[in-house]
Formats: C-alpha cells, structure tokens, sequence
C-alpha cells in the first residue's frame, strides 16, 4: 500500500521523475464504487455461494445471452439474469436453458430470466449475417473459428455438401466464396432459416437446399450430383467437401458412404480429387484423438490408413469431453464398399420419451469398446 511517495520503489519514481512527477504531485482522495463499477463476473463472484462452482461463461446471440445454470444457482437465476443485462452492451434478453438437447432438431426448452420475450436473433459471423429464431434452432458462437477454418479449405469451383447444415454457417460462406452448395437439414425451422440467409447474404443462386433426414440426403441428393459433377470434365481439378456438423451422432451416418456406388458406376470415371468428409464427434478419454478416430472407423466399418487427412481438436465441451473433427478422403475402394470389415455396431434402445405425438426413443450406439457410447434419438412411426 502506498501511503507517501517515498513507498513506490525507486526505480517507479524515478521513471515518475522523468515526468515531473515527485512528492508534491502526490495527492489522496476518496473514490466511491457503486455496482457500475463491477464487471459482470465481479458482482456474481460477491454475491453467489463461495462453496459451491460459481457461473464461468455465457454466450451472447444476437442480443440475447444464453446461460446455463447448474441446480444449486436456480434459486438465484432472477438476478443472475438482471446482472448480465445490465452489464453485457447490446443484451436486451437473458436465457437459460432449462434441459439438455435431447431431440433430433438439436434444440432445447429454455427460460427468459430477464428482459424481453424476443427470440429473433440477428449475428454477424465471418462477413456474413445470419438470422434465426433461437428458440427453434440449434446456434454455437464458440464454434465461429472453426466455421472460418472449414471456409478456408474451401475454393471457388468446389462443391459442399452439408449434411447437418441448420441456419447456414458453413453453407453461406461457402457459398460467398462461389461454390456450389447443397444444404440439408431435417429440422423445418432450421431449414426455413437457411433458405433466409441464403437470401439475405445474396447467395441463394448458389445454395440449394433439402429438408431431408441425412441419410436420405447422402443417398439421394449427394450421390446423384456426385455422378453428374465426376461426369463432367471441366469440374476433375476441383474438391467435393462433405460437412457433417451434428457431434452426438455424425458418425452413425458414415456407414451411407461406404459402398454408396457400385464398382461399375464408377470404374469408367476419372477421379482426380476424391470427397473429403469432415465429421464432427465427442470423445471421452484421456486421449479423444485415438477415441475419435476409432468411433469413425467403427461406424465407417473401414480401417482408416493413408486415407485419413487429420484428427483436429476443436473445443472442450466439459471435463475430459472434447469436440474433435475427423477428416479423411472418401476413397474409391470405400465409396464402393470394396475395403469394408465386419462391423459390430449394434442399436439398443433404452429409454421412452413420454408424451409426444410420435414415438421417440433414446438408443445407444454401442461397439462393443469401453469407450463413450453415443446417445441420440430416433424417430419411428407409430402404429
């Protein structure tokens, strides 16, 4: 603590000195605090229990920001949500999820704990806008680098095709960058928002776009432009790039690609750049590149050797549970299904959900490994 001018070490008054500063300069007062003076994680620091894990992070869409409390804050979340609107610029709704994402739209109930009743959001994000309902679709702003390095990878000319594609973040770029798009997703919503941005981005000439279950698209619309562009001389020199951004159950639509042609299809074709598919998982373990390589494989039903591009670490999702993306080449001898092994992957299902107008239910994919089963849902049509 500084109480003369003689406390600041002598090489800080020196460099004072040089300024014409010295003791005289020296003057004390009174500064009074109040709450605006406190950032956002100060104030919840002093007034949430110091014995249990405090809140650490938010995400901000649009004007809204979205958190996720833990049981022992609900009883706090009123004003948890007035912090946040008072301190984060441009906040004008605080949201909490309220269940975890358990259904094939990949969205999730939620409660406004502060603000206004306004989903609509608006983000800008790698030179492109974006507008979606919240509420209805699935949207990450930590994965906005990651959204920038896939549109790195690609060229003009090139072809994408997004299985997973919801309101458009790789798609749109993509397209900007003038490349043939074929975005798919299979919730509505999500679809409708894509064909908005495209829109709104001018790049809709560009992007078409499915409302299709993934495998559908992969087999139908993917496959049927893949021949048509191989077919084509003018397109040998340019890359085909599949995106399959759905982590929790990616890797169970793999299997599609493997014998998606037959020999004959494709043995009168010249191929120069095979597909390059980038699927996204989560792995659990005290080493997710070997857990992630081997659920892809195991799903794939193909040893991955010189076809595999890279294993990449995107984010830590929670406490030894990584995002990883896993890029490889869809090779002849895999489109054509002529490397396959057996495949052990079985579907058990374990649980009902109560309630809906259709019969879902949650299954597992389980190998037959001690690594991390893979959860999701399943729709199956009622009698």
């Amino acid at each position: 603590m500084v109480k003369c001018f003689d406390d600041i070490n002598e090489g800080d008054r020196s460099a004072l000195q040089n300024f014409n500063i010295n003791k005289d300069s020296l003057r004390f007062g009174k500064l009074n605090l109040t709450y605006d003076n406190w950032r956002a994680d100060e104030v919840l620091k002093a007034i949430l229990p110091e014995d249990k894990d405090s809140l650490t992070s938010y995400s901000v869409i649009g004007h809204i920001v979205h958190v996720n409390l833990r049981d022992h804050l609900l009883e706090y979340r009123k004003v948890i949500g007035q912090v946040f609107l008072d301190k984060i610029k441009g906040a004008r709704t605080v949201v909490n999820k309220t269940d975890i994402i358990d259904n094939m739209y990949r969205n999730f109930n939620m409660e406004i704990l502060c603000g206004e009743d306004c989903m609509l959001a608006q983000v800008r994000e790698n030179h492109c806008t974006f507008e979606f309902d919240f509420s209805s679709v699935y949207w990450n702003p930590r994965l906005c680098t990651e959204h920038e390095r896939i549109a790195k990878k690609i060229k003009q000319g090139d072809v994408l095709y997004d299985v997973f594609a919801g309101v458009g973040p790789f798609a749109i770029p993509a397209a900007k960058k003038k490349c043939i798009v074929l975005a798919n997703d299979l919730n509505p919503e999500s679809h409708k928002w894509l064909e908005h941005n495209a829109k709104l981005n001018k790049v809709n000439a560009l992007i078409h776009t499915f409302n299709k279950d993934g495998e559908v698209f992969i087999k139908e619309d993917v496959r049927s432009d893949m021949l048509q562009r191989w077919q084509n001389v003018d397109f040998r020199n340019n890359t085909m790039h599949i995106t399959m951004n759905l982590p929790a159950m990616a890797v169970t639509f793999l299997k599609v690609f493997n014998g998606l042609f037959t020999p004959e299809e494709l043995e009168s074709l010249e191929i120069k750049i095979f597909p390059v598919v980038y699927v996204y998982c989560f792995a659990k373990g005290d080493n997710p590149v070997t857990v992630a390589k081997k659920m892809v494989e195991e799903n794939l039903c193909v040893e991955l050797r010189e076809d595999m591009i890279d294993v990449f670490h995107v984010r830590n999702v929670s406490v030894k549970k990584e995002m990883m993306r896993v890029a490889f080449q869809l090779s002849k001898s895999i489109l054509t299904g002529e490397c396959s092994r057996h495949c052990k992957i079985s579907r058990k299902c374990v649980q009902n959900f109560p309630g809906d107008t259709q019969v879902k239910r949650l299954c597992v994919e389980d190998s037959g490994e001690d690594y991390e089963k893979h959860i999701h849902v399943i729709e199956l049509s009622t009698p």
